[in-house]
């Protein structure tokens, strides 16, 4: 096994050599700039790592990786349309930097990339990892729906917004383990423990990013309170919510009808969310989550160095302060 600096320049190696600008110069050149402005490349290095523990060898999947970042960002784009993002990773969206419909057919035109990346595999390969990435598609537009359908109700039931989250991020990480593991053959039943352990923790990372928002610190590198002030409803929201008590209730509500940007609203929403318990549920919630997925990889058929490989991985993810 190798550092996780080692997969991600390879990876990036691979990807800068597969994804060419050609004509029309319009639609490639916005792939290769959302591909190239940024991110952590974590999911495309779990696709490599999947991939060395059960085959030592990670090159093999190399075209998986690709097609599931190719993927990730095409769902960037059109997530930043629908969204009316001016930025993403700190510059601008390809629909500013460009236009809309440009953004729209790049988008496009990255979706039929990330299944011709699979091309390279044969029949008993590519099928399951073509019926994985279409399973897993279909599931990210569901959550993506989800998601703008719950900026239009007042609550949200928790399991709901749980539901949501899975589809849009987690079921794309585990599905980024799964393919690593199919690629070299790995058993079905390691396939599928792999698939669930990078699910959950897809879950508990996304869970602990909307903690971070509100309870971490300036490192994290996002402003403090930004979810507060947009009034998202995030999973500290509807736990607040349904723990509050009526005074609490209603003045949580109030605040969430407001479109104010000031450090009051902010503090006075973190003191509920403290108050209310749903701070404190919240962190027990990414723990239990995340223990749960500790517990599927004592299941896999791999050494137990590569055991302690993955738990060190998961754990230095989750690592961020809580």
């Amino acid at each position: 096994m190798y550092s996780t600096e080692h997969y991600r320049e390879a990876f990036l190696e691979f990807l800068n050599a597969e994804i060419n600008v050609k004509e029309p110069r319009n639609l490639y050149e916005p792939i290769q700039y959302i591909l190239q402005i940024g991110g952590k490349r974590l999911r495309p290095i779990l696709t490599l790592i999947a991939a060395d523990l059960f085959s030592g060898d990670y090159h093999k999947a190399l075209n998986a990786a690709a097609a599931v970042e190719v993927f990730h960002n095409f769902s960037l784009i059109h997530d930043d349309i629908m969204d009316k993002a001016p930025l993403r990773r700190g510059k601008a969206t390809v629909h500013q930097k460009w236009n809309l419909n440009i953004g729209i057919l790049s988008g496009d035109a990255m979706l039929v990339k990330a299944y011709q990346l699979l091309d390279s595999y044969p029949a008993e390969i590519f099928t399951p990892l073509t019926q994985l990435l279409s399973r897993t598609a279909l599931q990210v537009c569901e959550g993506q729906q989800w998601d703008m359908d719950f900026e239009t109700e007042t609550e949200v039931p928790i399991d709901t917004y749980l539901q949501m989250i899975r589809y849009k991020t987690a079921v794309l990480v585990g599905a980024a383990l799964q393919m690593g593991a199919i690629v070299v053959g790995a058993s079905r039943n390691d396939q599928e423990l792999l698939y669930n352990f990078g699910e959950k923790i897809g879950l508990a990372f996304q869970l602990q990013d909307d903690y971070l928002d509100t309870f971490g610190d300036y490192t994290f590198g996002k402003r403090i309170g930004g979810d507060i002030i947009e009034n998202k409803k995030t999973i500290l929201y509807l736990k607040a919510l349904a723990l509050a008590n009526t005074q609490q209730h209603q003045a949580l509500k109030q605040y969430y009808t407001t479109t104010e940007d000031n450090e009051i609203k902010i503090a006075s929403v973190k003191a509920l969310f403290e108050a209310t318990g749903a701070a404190q549920s919240v962190r027990k919630e990414i723990e239990k989550i995340t223990d749960e997925a500790l517990e599927l990889l004592s299941k896999l058929t791999i050494t137990e160095e590569k055991h302690q490989y993955l738990r060190d991985f998961a754990v230095g993810l989750m690592g961020r302060k809580v």
